[in-house]
């Protein structure tokens, strides 16, 4: 039997191949995830109203992005750390595996993978800032890739040459500012509980938003009248149904004040101030020409009514008007 060739296949094993792409993917995939999370708590700090629509808030735009990332954050870097720690243990056990060509392969291509990331971000960066981006962010986002950067040549470049650096300083700086970030982002983005009463409460808001749209542009604008209750609202033809409210599965509170008046009521579980750190849509001034964020919605905890006046002449009916 031929020792070099059974050597050989000890070596290239199928279990090293995986690992070692396990640890590309999970690198790179955990290096993009942290430097989104860093930029959204950069453009949080220093909003540019610029960045966003006018539709748009900028300062809670980014939080849908922060989950996201803390998300990936959380699974991604936890599996990157332990799969480097076994391949580390491995080669101290078997030596040998350091000159294994689908090793070197594979940490060449992650230093080249990751190069190409920084320059991508780097070239975006600076035709931002060409673009007129803020001074301030443009210099931390500048200083997050760097040091995104230089942590992943840095220990790459190292392995490859097979230098002696403090392992464990290195790894507690890398872990460090990993599980800060994390934190921070649990602090930023709100926890589990008190998002989803923003969920219900932005529910109720669009399930209100869609009731006024079809009140006025389908059911005053056909008839020249307002109903009695919503229940005058459902109609089979075009399937629509007047919702309810998701959280305690009753009705909106709807009263007709005049020919041309309504009021809609629901019951909220945070103010609106508190609801717009978890939504990229905020509250505006009516507009007719925008639909569905043209509607004032805002609103205090508890019950909340909202008042509204059709414009005869923003919204003509077909019909004669008939008198209540």
């Amino acid at each position: 039997m031929d020792t070099t060739t059974s050597s050989e296949t000890v070596r290239n094993t199928p279990r090293d191949t995986f690992l070692y792409l396990l640890a590309i993917i999970t690198l790179v995939a955990s290096a993009v995830s942290f430097g989104i999370l860093v930029y959204q708590f950069i453009d949080l700090k220093f909003p540019d109203p610029l960045r966003y629509g006018y539709y748009y808030s900028s300062s809670n735009a980014n939080l849908g992005t922060i989950r996201g990332a803390l998300a990936a954050l959380i699974v991604l870097f936890p599996v990157f750390f332990w799969v480097s720690w076994f391949l580390r243990k491995d080669i101290v056990a078997h030596p040998e595996k350091r000159d294994l060509k689908i090793r070197r392969w594979l940490l060449y291509l992650t230093v080249f993978v990751a190069s190409m990331v920084v320059i991508g971000d780097l070239v975006a960066l600076i035709y931002n800032f060409l673009e007129g981006d803020l001074t301030t962010p443009f210099i931390l986002k500048v200083l997050t890739i760097l040091f995104i950067a230089g942590s992943t040549l840095f220990y790459y470049l190292s392995e490859l040459r097979e230098r002696s650096y403090p392992r464990r300083a290195f790894q507690a700086v890398v872990g460090g500012a990993v599980v800060l970030a994390v934190i921070y982002g649990f602090f930023v983005a709100g926890s589990p509980q008190n998002q989803r009463l923003v969920r219900f409460d932005e529910r109720k808001v669009s399930d209100l938003a869609s009731i006024q749209s079809y009140l006025v542009y389908t059911y005053w604008q056909q008839k020249g009248a307002l109903p009695a209750s919503l229940s005058e609202l459902s109609d089979p033809i075009s399937s629509f149904m007047v919702p309810n409210d998701p959280q305690t599965g009753q009705p909106y509170e709807y009263r007709r004040k005049g020919e041309r008046a309504f009021q809609l009521c629901a019951e909220f579980n945070l103010p609106s101030q508190e609801i717009q750190k978890g939504s990229s849509i905020e509250p505006l001034p009516a507009r007719p020409d925008y639909y569905p964020r043209n509607e004032n919605w805002e609103h205090g905890a508890g019950r909340t009514c909202f008042d509204r006046t059709i414009d005869p002449d923003l919204y003509p009916t077909k019909l004669p008007v008939k008198p209540l």
